[in-house]
């Protein structure tokens, strides 16, 4: 499978392909039952770049594992992949949470999880502009993970911050817990979307219906929410599709 997560840090595609290689193979790696769903699924289904990378997966666990993270909450499930890699991340005394949208998706989701035997997670059906609203925790998370619905994102966070209040009752996301989100520059449009990115031409010609939309509003309506709020430490890693990483300060 090919690394693409950041040609543009290289001179051309076959030297970021050797140094994705590279740089994987010096990483701490997944177990291969899960690399072998990602790529069936890659080869099966007519959507699968839904799915984060098996490489940003490896990176994002490291930092799961960082901060010691047991509970994690998932905005958009999918298929489950990236579900199932936060269950490996947590262990088997962990617990995943996983909001998703589409009925299909989650059943495919619970299927795998039953083939693959792991009994840590759950997924809740809905639309998570309200079921994340709905959530009554036990314990805090301590990592919240967003790969739903793009133009949701600033709801999305502003539900987490209101919902995590210091002393507040059933918080979602304790104190120095992390907030991930992924896709936040959009192929980089979201920082160029101007003729100077060729990715902009490309989609203005072959997904015009992509651009009658509000997506990238409302990513640069997010990004700004996670520089601008005082409660949150945030890191934006320009790598993969630009994932969003924040700390919650208490």
């Amino acid at each position: 499978m090919k690394h693409c997560e950041a040609a543009g840090l290289f001179p051309n595609e076959k030297v970021s392909e050797r140094v994705f290689s590279y740089a994987t193979a010096h990483t701490a790696t997944l177990p291969q039952w899960l690399t072998e769903y990602h790529a069936d699924i890659c080869a099966n289904e007519e959507k699968s770049n839904y799915m984060i990378s098996t490489f940003q997966a490896q990176g994002m666990n490291w930092l799961g594992r960082l901060i010691g993270a047991k509970r994690v909450l998932e905005i958009g499930v999918y298929v489950g992949f990236s579900t199932m890699a936060w269950s490996y991340c947590v262990g088997p005394d962990g617990k995943v949470t996983g909001l998703e949208f589409s009925p299909q998706y989650a059943d495919m989701a619970r299927r795998a999880f039953q083939k693959f035997g792991i009994k840590n997670t759950e997924v809740v059906d809905g639309d998570a502009l309200e079921t994340l609203s709905d959530l009554q925790p036990s314990e805090p998370y301590d990592l919240i993970f967003i790969d739903a619905n793009k133009s949701g994102y600033p709801s999305y966070l502003a539900t987490i911050l209101e919902k995590s209040r210091p002393g507040s009752s059933s918080r979602l996301l304790r104190p120095g817990g992390l907030v991930l989100a992924d896709n936040i520059l959009r192929r980089g449009l979201v920082a160029d979307d101007s003729i100077d990115n060729p990715q902009a031409v490309k989609e203005k010609l072959e997904r015009a219906e992509y651009w009658k939309g509000n997506d990238l509003e409302k990513l640069r309506e997010f990004n700004d929410m996670m520089v601008k709020e005082e409660r949150l430490d945030p890191f934006l890693l320009p790598l993969w599709d630009g994932v969003g990483c924040a700390k919650l300060l208490d």
